[in-house]
């Protein structure tokens, strides 16, 4: 066997907590993985993994190698990075987390375009607004909107600002009438986005000030962006998305954007990734095309 792949599949099982988890991670069968992990510790003579029928644990001899074979693959993929050179075409597989109608609208045409242009380059794309564990599940790249929650060792780069707007059909705006302030919102039938059960205030900018925040409290609760914008072209209530959700909406007079005095809020959208020597060329190009196209697909 070859003793580098065996430390990879040894590292990832125990990353991952299980033989099972690292052979689906790898695309290789559970008795493989354990394969390798045997082919050390009788190359090594000692025990690295204690295993029961319900968990797995590192011996103190495992603790100390599966740190120096972390330190050795790393140097062996920033050797293989240099070593390609900064010409060299991306190639293999870009796995990236991104979120459902954000990602399906705004990331994925960016990153489809790229894999076009490089014939050698995989994409992953997998669609979810859950928050990722970029090492757990093995992803080069996470897009997501919002602040990023600060975490040790995941670097977080602006890549784009989408500018959030109340809205209504005019259908119901004739029979309701128009709000002229924030205040008056509260008089109005709302439809809000919620996640795991919070409901996060509708901000709007103030020059020189934090963000003012508004609290609205609805009967008519929804955790998909796209329903929200469907409901309220029905004329279900007002509410609050990004532009480019309801743009189209907008322009063909379904929607009617409010509060025309009253600069939008600006969410930041951010690009993470976890911090390595050497950040492979697929992912830098991925984050500077999306970069460079992110302004004009969220304006």
């Amino acid at each position: 066997m070859d003793r580098l792949t065996s430390m990879e599949v040894f590292v990832r099982a125990v990353d991952l907590g299980s033989f099972a988890a690292a052979a689906e991670a790898l695309e290789m069968s559970a008795p493989m993985v354990g394969k390798h992990v045997r082919f050390l510790e009788e190359r090594l003579g000692v025990q690295l993994l204690m295993r029961s029928m319900r968990r797995q644990s590192l011996t103190e001899a495992g603790r100390i190698y599966c740190e120096r074979c972390r330190a050795l693959l790393a140097d062996v993929e920033t050797a293989d990075i240099l070593a390609s050179g900064e010409v060299a075409e991306p190639r293999g597989r870009l796995r990236v987390a991104l979120p459902v109608h954000f990602g399906r609208r705004c990331v994925a045409p960016v990153l489809l375009e790229l894999a076009q242009r490089y014939p050698q380059l995989e994409l992953d794309l997998r669609f979810s607004d859950r928050l990722t564990d970029l090492a757990e599940e093995q992803i080069d790249l996470a897009i997501r909107t919002g602040a990023p929650q600060p975490r040790d060792g995941v670097i977080a780069r602006c890549i784009g600002r989408q500018r959030m707007v109340v809205c209504a059909a005019p259908a119901y705006l004739d029979v309701q009438g128009r709000p002229q302030s924030i205040e008056e919102l509260a008089a109005h039938r709302l439809l809000v986005y919620h996640r795991s059960g919070r409901i996060n205030p509708w901000l709007f900018p103030r020059e020189g000030q934090l963000p003012e925040a508004f609290a609205p409290h609805s009967r008519l609760r929804f955790d998909d962006l796209a329903a929200i914008s469907d409901a309220a072209i029905g004329g279900m209530g007002l509410t609050w998305l990004p532009y480019w959700l309801v743009r189209e909406a907008i322009l063909a007079g379904e929607l009617e954007e409010l509060l025309p005095q009253q600069p939008g809020y600006l969410y930041d959208v951010h690009a993470t990734w976890l911090q390595t020597a050497q950040l492979p060329r697929k992912v830098r190009l991925a984050i500077d095309a999306l970069a460079e196209a992110m302004p004009r697909l969220v304006e």
